[in-house]
Order: C-alpha cells, then sequence, then structure tokens
C-alpha cells in the first residue's frame, strides 16, 4: 500500500468523522436521542481509531535498532489491533447499555429536526469517507472481491477505514429508522431498538478487524503471486537447480523476509555457489521489491532422502540425517 493513498484515506475518514461528532452530539442535546448519542461516541471512537492509524504509521517508518534489527514495520498491526479493541469497548458496549436504558426508559424525542438533519448530513460526509477509501483501493485490489482485499491485506490502514465506514454508514441508517420509528409511533422505544443495533454492528465489525489484525500480528507469509515470483528468480538452471524449501514471514506491510534453502551442484566451486547466491538475492529483489531481508542457503539435494522426509523443514542431505 503507498503510505500516500492509506494516509489521504485516514485523514478523509478522521475529517468527516470530527465533524459528524461534533454535529451528532448537538443533535442528542437538543433531542435526547440515545442512537444519536450512540452514534457521537462511535463517531467520537472513529475519530480517535483513524489518530491511532496515523500515529502507527508515524512509528513504523522509525529505522532499525539493534534491538529491533528488522525495524517497527509491525507497529502499524499493533495500532489495527487496537483500533478493533477501541471499537469493540468504546463503541458497541456504550452503544448497546445505552439501547437497553432507552428500551428500558423510554421517553420521547424532542426537536426532531435536530437528529434528522444531523443524520441525512451525516450519511452525505460518511458516503464522501467511504468513497474516498474505495477509490484508493481499488488500484490494490484488483480482480479481488472487497471481502478477498479485506482478508489478504498485508497493509492494515485500508481495510480498517473501509470497514469503518461502511459499519458507519449502516448505522446512520440503523439510527435514521430508530428516530423515524419513534417519531412515527411516539414510542421512544424504537429509539432504542435502533441503538442496539448500532451496538451489535459495531462488535461484529471490530471481531472482524480483531482476527485480520490478529494473523497479520503473528505473521503472515508473501502471497501465491509474490511466493511464485521467488521460487521464479531463484533458480537459475545451472548452479541453482530447485528451491529445498523457503519461507517468507511479512515484518510489516512494505518487508518482507525471505530464508530458502537452495540445491547446487555438488562440483560446483565455493566461488561459484557464492556468485550464484549473490545472482538469486538480485534477481528476487527485483522481482519482489519489498523482498529486504533475504537469507540463501546452499545445500546438496538428495531425492532419496527427501521422499523419506514429512517435515517440509528438514533439509534433505545426502545422509538423510536432519539438521
Amino acid at each position: 500500500m503507498s503510505a500516500s493513498g492509506g494516509t489521504k484515506a485516514i485523514v478523509a475518514a478522521l475529517s468527516a468523522n470530527l465533524a459528524i461528532a461534533v454535529a451528532k452530539f448537538v443533535a442528542f442535546l437538543f433531542s435526547g436521542s440515545s442512537s444519536m448519542l450512540a452514534e457521537s461516541v462511535h463517531s467520537l471512537a472513529d475519530s480517535g481509531n483513524q489518530g491511532l492509524l496515523l500515529l502507527g504509521g508515524k512509528r513504523a517508518k522509525r529505522q532499525a535498532t539493534p534491538e529491533h534489527p528488522f525495524g517497527y514495520g509491525r507497529e502499524r498491526y499493533i495500532y489495527a489491533f487496537l483500533v478493533s479493541i477501541v471499537l469493540f469497548s468504546v463503541g458497541g458496549m456504550f452503544a448497546i447499555y445505552e439501547g437497553y436504558e432507552k428500551i428500558k426508559h423510554p421517553h420521547e424525542l424532542e426537536h426532531w429536526y435536530w437528529p434528522v438533519g444531523v443524520l441525512v448530513f451525516a450519511i452525505i460526509a460518511e458516503a464522501f469517507s467511504f468513497r474516498t477509501a474505495i477509490k484508493e483501493s481499488n488500484p490494490l485490489r484488483g480482480k479481488q472481491s472487497w471481502s478477498q482485499f479485506v482478508r489478504r491485506a498485508k497493509a492494515p490502514e485500508l481495510p480498517v477505514v473501509l470497514l469503518e465506514d461502511l459499519g458507519a454508514l449502516v448505522g446512520l441508517i440503523l439510527a435514521l429508522g430508530g428516530v423515524g420509528l419513534a417519531l412515527a409511533t411516539g414510542d421512544g422505544v424504537w429509539d432504542g431498538i435502533g441503538t442496539l443495533c448500532i451496538g451489535v454492528l459495531l462488535i461484529v465489525i471490530a471481531i472482524v478487524l480483531a482476527a485480520e489484525t490478529k494473523s497479520l500480528l503473528l505473521g503472515e507469509s508473501a502471497g501465491l503471486d509474490e511466493v511464485r515470483k521467488i521460487e521464479a528468480a531463484l533458480v537459475d538452471g545451472d548452479t541453482v537447480t530447485r528451491v529445498i524449501h523457503m519461507r517468507t514471514l511479512h515484518l510489516g506491510p512494505e518487508e518482507l523476509l525471505v530464508a530458502a534453502k537452495l540445491a547446487v551442484q555438488h562440483d560446483d566451486t565455493a566461488a561459484e555457489v557464492a556468485a550464484a547466491i549473490n545472482a538469486a538475492e538480485a534477481r528476487i529483489r527485483e522481482a519482489v521489491p519489498i523482498a529486504r531481508a533475504i537469507y540463501l542457503e546452499p545445500d546438496i539435494y538428495d531425492e532419496a532422502a527427501a521422499a523419506k522426509g514429512t517435515n517440509p523443514a528438514m533439509t534433505p542431505s545426502p545422509d538423510a540425517s536432519p539438521r
């Protein structure tokens, strides 16, 4: 993900959410609508989330240190995970509590035009933010479906903003429905039901975000296309005859670690093997520019030993002994 693209989407969402949060809270003060209070807290939580994403992106740019030799790229995953926690606790749980209280103690809405007007404004602003996130995501999404993009994206910012904006739009529609039914029936319980629905929606989105960012925190391999490019770049058909086994790991959205054991000719000299390894490393960097840390180990491949092995991490060797 380009840093500018992700930052543009985050800033657009942050600007929209700050303006919407203020407008919703004013509408709550005038109308007493619990849906508006839940939505104002939702927008405030979203604003904090975008601030966390911007902070994570800035901290991830720090240079590597002896204590953290692979850099700080994964900080972007940590802050994205914090976003899911904030969305769950501050947004979802608060909305469920407020909805329950409103259902238990309903009261008629006052100055109905405030919440209705603010909700219409908020839907327009969130639609603009959502459109910006979609526009920034499309070049990276390619031919993937939206669900595949959210699940497979290595950069967390755009999927987070997409899900937040989608949740905000659906939440606004639920709030508008709750307020509308409360006005039509004169029963404030509908406002509380709309608030409860908003809370459930936010919790579902938070769980999805937590699951995806947890996978990134644990460490994901390169995508299938990148793996194929790396494997093709490693083998030259002369000195390097095959990839015995390979591991890839994202150190950050735009930093990839590659570790591979390569089969070389048994009669090649040390100088020839070293030259072949250097050439393979150069081909990897050309094929997959985000491959920053590359560790290649030459070995002699033995087909019979490989056939006996059940552990792909085991190194086939002439004596078939793992090491």
